[in-house]
């Protein structure tokens, strides 16, 4: 049962508020505070301070996080250490600083993970969300050359070596913090489950104090094609999944009206490769010999090809945002015409308010938009996450458990399968309205994953 209580929120890394506008959309969260390095960001969150779209108490705090003692934003929201319902950021996923190409890591405790952490030890908040890009939940502290990897000949890989190290470090350090025992749970998720008209997968990390596991939603929306499927498999013991179908991009920008768009476009020379491609396919349309003039050595590469002078579909959730859209090699082109994704267009996929303004270079907007948590995530674990504060609420905060239970890690149904671009010789072109069996996404092997956290010590 909700309480009704409206809980305090201070945001770290807070960039284009993605995260921060989702949790404020559940009506459950107030964001006290927002801590920002880059200043074309900060002037974007200013900006809709003043239009009446944040806060007008709201504390911008325009820093490097590595230079900011945790105390003073305390102080400016008049909260005490402890009493701070919610820290929520997403820092900026580094490969963790290498000499050359891939040498040796320094100590993690002086990247932004670990400033995070810094935060959490000192605010001693009674919730935090942390997300971060899949791939960090693989990332080791310690970067191996592969001729001298094991399968080469070379020793057996030392703890920090091992894949997962990165976090296993962080969450050994987070279990050490004095006075606060954190259970942590992370989830593998993906946008596009969740009702996002975007693919893109992400790992959230929910912390809280006392020892309580939570368990993220199940899916909401799933592969049309895989609900049919499923239907015409249903019996009288067994009935579909009740999931809608994926959001598309057409859901996400038809009918966007934008006379004076912001686009960051592709160039005369690429333009003249795109017009080649029929929406719904890329590189694989383009006559040999223009695809090496375009691909260079990229054409005689293995894998992740499939960017390469891509032009969209309608019938499609857009893939994944990057900061830059006019890149030949991962090519976001409007289905239609010619060009490249709108900045307006960026936001609406990231569903951004219409009347969210963004301030800064053409580049500085896209960064803002294209690295932004999507809002329908932040609105997801934000509902997730008020639920369980008002469980705690209600039960004088203590969660009733008196083990300390093991950090885990959930997959659910994050990773969508590729759609089929091209086999034996045969390209596969979207079809906007057509059967496209040949080229639809390979329904999921695994809907829901659960792990436990290993600690280092037991490699």
């Amino acid at each position: 049962m909700s309480t009704g209580r409206t809980y305090n929120v201070i945001s770290l890394f807070s960039g284009g508020m993605g995260l921060d506008l989702g949790l404020e959309q559940t009506g459950r969260f107030r964001i006290r505070a927002c801590v920002e390095k880059e200043d074309s960001f900060c002037e974007t969150i200013r900006l809709n301070r003043a239009a009446g779209r944040l806060p007008k108490d709201l504390a911008v705090f325009e820093h490097d996080i590595s230079a900011l003692d945790p105390r003073e934003v305390l102080k400016k929201c008049n909260i005490e250490p402890g009493e701070l319902d919610l820290l929520v950021g997403g820092p900026p996923c580094q490969t963790f600083s290498t000499a050359g190409r891939r040498g040796t890591v320094q100590d993690p405790r002086g990247t932004l993970l670990w400033q995070f952490l810094r935060f959490v030890e000192v605010i001693k908040p009674r919730m935090f969300l942390m997300e971060n890009v899949r791939g960090l939940l693989s990332a080791a502290l310690h970067h191996r050359h592969l001729a001298e990897r094991p399968e080469k000949g070379g020793p057996p890989l030392e703890p920090d070596e091992q894949p997962g190290s990165v976090i296993r470090a962080f969450a050994e350090d987070l279990q050490s913090i004095d006075g606060a025992s954190y259970h942590m749970d992370c989830f593998e998720v993906n946008a596009v489950n969740y009702g996002a008209p975007q693919l893109r997968e992400r790992a959230l990390f929910i912390g809280n104090r006392f020892n309580a596991s939570v368990d993220f939603p199940d899916p909401t929306h799933a592969n049309p094609d895989a609900l049919d499927n499923e239907a015409q498999q249903a019996d009288l013991f067994s009935t579909p999944k009740s999931c809608k179908p994926w959001k598309t991009l057409r859901d996400a920008i038809a009918g966007l009206a934008d006379e004076n768009p912001t686009i960051m476009d592709f160039s005369p020379r690429k333009k003249r490769f795109l017009a080649m491609v029929p929406p719904g396919s890329n590189w694989r349309s383009l006559p040999v010999d223009a695809q090496k003039e375009s691909m260079g050595l990229a054409w005689v590469a293995k894998g992740g090809r499939s960017g390469w002078w891509r032009r969209l579909s309608f019938d499609l959730p857009c893939p994944t945002l990057v900061t830059m859209p006019n890149h030949a090699s991962t090519s976001l082109c409007h289905p239609m015409e010619v060009r490249a994704l709108t900045l307006r267009e960026y936001a609406r996929i990231q569903e951004f308010p219409d009347n969210w303004e963004f301030f800064g270079t053409p580049s500085e907007q896209y960064a803002q938009v294209g690295n932004a948590v999507p809002i329908r995530l932040g609105t997801v674990a934000g509902d997730l996450i008020a639920n369980e504060l008002d469980r705690l609420v209600q039960s004088g905060w203590s969660c009733g458990q008196r083990e300390t239970q093991p950090y885990r890690v959930v997959y659910v149904q994050s990773h969508i399968r590729t759609r089929q671009w091209f086999k034996d010789g045969e390209t596969f072109v979207w079809e906007e309205g057509g059967e496209n069996d040949g080229a639809q996404y390979a329904a999921p092997k695994t809907r829901r994953k659960t792990a436990v956290l290993q600690s280092a010590s037991n490699f």
